[in-house]
């Protein structure tokens, strides 16, 4: 820099004296009477001309690279300031775009030095070639030496200035220089506070993660619990529905009467009770299905009836007959009108000594005027006729020969037989002295239907007491050509 300023003050130097040298020449014809022309330059004056319009470019061109150097140095203090700004708004990359920045700063100052050592070479020439045009000048012209030296104090004084003004360049590179480092001082702290606090963070997610592990285990050990306790829970119900049963499989056999014993299996129909058109259903349903599944035995069991109607009956007799299963009539306490008839009709029935079994004739009422009474009547005997005869030909007896004994064992025509006696009169086929019910599996106390193997659920009939205190059971209502064939001596029915 120190030489561009020497040769810059060469260069003025050279000026004025090119412009002195003029003046002089004007100041000598102004002095003599006639005007001459002005004399041609020489050639030692075309040539410092010539110096000094390149000094002047020379001049144009230092003071152009200082205002790029100016530039070069605000657009590198934005583009520090931009990295800065960038650098706080990417944590998460910091240590990066650190090694980034630093690598930056020193390719700038690589950059700086390089252009400094190249205006310093500029500089040596340009004084190299400063020093080459004073001594010309000097060889020029000695008389011009006060002006030269003038010129010479001039450079002196530009060459401070662009010292002084050089030294501030320095300072204010230093200066960067150390904002950069301070800089990268809290980038750097900055990020050892991230890495903390980071770690901290990291430290509670792991405490959180064992927390949460901690919680799973606890969550199974307590699900593993209480799978033991549902599988003990389930295991004593089980043991429990174990116990409502026998455990042992119905016995199954095409020859149930052996020595005195009936061998009854689960494919046993209960009926009891008044028959009436859902008794008949309930029986002949059960007659099918068991017949759709095997062709075993079937048993119907009379506890207790005392008959009901001839229709529901007669589809009982149809459905037996029908029967591909061979199908057994077991009565255990007593069987009475159309019940007995359905006894007395099957192709195998069994009875215990003391049950008792009832024949009597069929008995009606009728309502209305004489003709519909006669007409009653008829369809009364007709119904009578088709039951008598087929139970008149099962005992052997003619049908007013079985009515006439009827009256004989009883005024009212009830005749009423034990058991061992019925089988005598061919109303059953065989005393029973023991029956082993094998169907019955399951504790009747927790069949919430109630003992189904003696009562059939949902047919019971609503008990009443009429106005004299007595009590007794309204039957259904007989459908049209309908009989009810039933013992009611103390009318309990009606």
């Amino acid at each position: 820099m120190k030489r561009s300023i020497h040769i810059l003050s060469a260069a003025a130097a050279l000026l004025c004296c090119a412009l002195a040298l003029p003046a002089a020449a004007k100041d000598q014809a102004s002095a003599k009477v006639t005007v001459q022309p002005a004399p041609t330059p020489s050639p030692e004056q075309a040539e410092l001309a010539k110096l000094t319009a390149e000094n002047q470019l020379a001049d144009q061109r230092l003071k152009k690279k200082l205002q790029q150097l100016n530039f070069e140095k605000e657009e590198l203090k934005a583009q520090y300031e931009l990295e800065v700004q960038k650098q706080k708004n990417k944590t998460a990359a910091l240590e990066a775009e650190l090694s980034r920045t630093f690598s930056e700063n020193k390719l700038n100052e690589e950059k700086r030095k390089a252009e400094i050592e190249k205006l310093e070479t500029d500089y040596q020439k340009l004084a190299a070639q400063n020093k080459l045009f004073a001594e010309q000048a000097k060889a020029l012209s000695s008389a011009k030496g006060e002006e030269l030296a003038k010129l010479t104090l001039d450079n002196k004084l530009a060459d401070e200035k662009n010292n002084l003004l050089m030294n501030e360049l320095s300072i204010r590179i230093e200066n960067l220089r150390a904002q950069n480092n301070l800089n990268a001082e809290k980038e750097r702290a900055d990020l050892i506070a991230y890495s903390s606090e980071k770690n901290e963070i990291d430290l509670k997610l792991k405490r959180l993660d064992l927390e949460e592990r901690t919680l799973k285990i606890e969550r199974m050990n307590m699900d593993a619990r209480i799978t033991r306790l549902e599988a003990d829970i389930e295991t004593r119900k089980k043991k429990a529905e174990w116990k409502t049963e026998s455990n042992k499989e119905p016995v199954y056999t095409s020859q149930p009467f052996k020595n005195g014993k009936l061998i009854i299996s689960d494919r046993r129909i209960a009926l009891n009770g008044p028959i009436y058109s859902g008794i008949a259903d309930y029986v002949t349903e059960r007659i099918h299905y068991f017949n759709n599944i095997s062709t075993q035995p079937i048993f119907i069991v009379i506890d207790m009836s005392p008959g009901g109607s001839v229709m529901a009956g007669y589809r009982i007799v149809k459905a037996m007959q029908a029967s591909r299963a061979p199908i057994s009539v077991v009565v255990k306490s007593y069987a009475a009108s159309m019940a007995a008839i359905i006894t007395t009709l099957a192709d195998q029935s069994y009875v215990y000594p003391n049950a008792i079994i009832l024949h009597h004739q069929m008995s009606s009422g009728s309502r209305g005027n004489m003709t519909q009474m006669k007409e009653q009547l008829e369809m009364a005997k007709e119904w009578e006729r088709r039951l008598l005869i087929p139970l008149s030909k099962k005992v052997g007896m003619a049908p007013e020969a079985l009515r006439k004994k009827m009256y004989e064992k009883n005024s009212d025509g009830d005749w009423e037989e034990f058991g061992d006696s019925a089988v005598t009169y061919k109303w059953a086929t065989s005393v029973v002295d023991e029956i082993e019910e094998t169907g019955i599996v399951k504790n009747p106390d927790d069949n919430k239907e109630g003992r189904f193997m003696s009562r059939m659920p949902g047919f019971e009939l609503e008990e009443k007491t009429d106005e004299k205190g007595d009590r007794y059971v309204s039957l259904p209502r007989l459908d049209p050509f309908d009989f009810y064939f039933i013992y009611n001596p103390d009318r309990y029915y009606r």
